[in-house]
């Protein structure tokens, strides 16, 4: 199913460093500062596992609106700007939209995921690393959802590095069902797995398989490592249920989603027909 040996891609040769690297950088700086002031700790493990050099995709689990930035830091600390596959309505807003396109990254749409890919291939052959959340949508058990499986159908078909990634504790800073916190020393975890190298022939649905396996096998790591508790009862929100806190369980969360995607479709369907009127 995954080969032990490395990709025989080869980047497309004399790639320019483009001027949207001045953009991506100054973004990184601001939201470093914004992380300083924040009283963020931050604990990156298994950074060396990213590439210095040539295209890989890397998995990472959902947490928070914030995740992009997170991941995004254990890729600079190889020097790696990092190209993520984000919801379309990002680049839809007149303030978010021209950075996410200045800094290179995908827009995807839910009803066309297909267009997305061809950008991220395309990313990936001009030597880039592309980010992407397989579960598509944050977590709201904290615990890993069931995946999609364009992560594992790209490295295959790319036959570029999958390489986990797991975010522990970016739930306490800005997540979904307006659970959000500016207390200050809060830590945040990323660990990053040991690269996966598929096989030309091998099959999405068992490589997909294995990177939850190692994702789920980082997450139980990360809770064990966190050095971080809740403050009261109170702070218990961002614990998952399995481990005591009361956070949703993994069936209230995917009921939750499901309400959740009714109203979406709702608010759609009704702005849709006062546009019509």
């Amino acid at each position: 199913m995954v080969s032990n040996g490395h990709v025989r891609h080869q980047p497309e040769p004399g790639v320019r460093r483009r001027r949207d690297e001045a953009v991506y950088r100054g973004v990184i700086d601001a939201f470093r500062l914004i992380f300083r002031l924040m009283g963020l700790r931050f604990v990156i493990r298994g950074a060396e596992n990213i590439p210095a050099d040539g295209p890989a995709l890397l998995a990472s689990n959902h947490l928070s609106y914030l995740d992009f930035t997170f991941v995004g830091l254990a890729g600079s600390r190889r020097g790696r700007l990092v190209r993520f596959m984000a919801k379309k309505s990002t680049f839809d807003s007149s303030v978010a939209g021209p950075l996410m396109r200045a800094m290179w990254h995908v827009p995807v749409d839910r009803a066309s995921g297909a267009a997305a890919y061809r950008i991220a291939a395309r990313r990936m052959a001009a030597g880039e690393i592309v980010g992407i959340f397989p579960e598509a949508t944050i977590s709201r058990s904290f615990t890993l959802k069931s995946f999609k499986l364009g992560a594992a159908t790209l490295a295959v078909r790319e036959q570029v590095p999958l390489i986990p990634v797991v975010l522990w504790g970016a739930q306490r800073t800005f997540t979904t069902d307006r659970h959000y916190s500016l207390r200050r020393g809060k830590t945040i975890s990323i660990d990053v797995g040991e690269p996966m190298y598929p096989a030309e022939d091998a099959d999405p649905v068992e490589v997909d398989a294995e990177l939850r396996r190692r994702m789920d096998a980082l997450l139980e790591r990360a809770w064990r490592m966190y050095p971080d508790y809740p403050k009261d009862a109170a702070d218990n929100w961002w614990v998952p249920a399995r481990l005591g806190g009361t956070a949703p369980s993994v069936p209230e969360a995917a009921r939750a989603e499901q309400a959740y995607e009714e109203r979406r479709v709702a608010k759609r369907a009704a702005k849709a027909a006062r546009r019509a009127a």
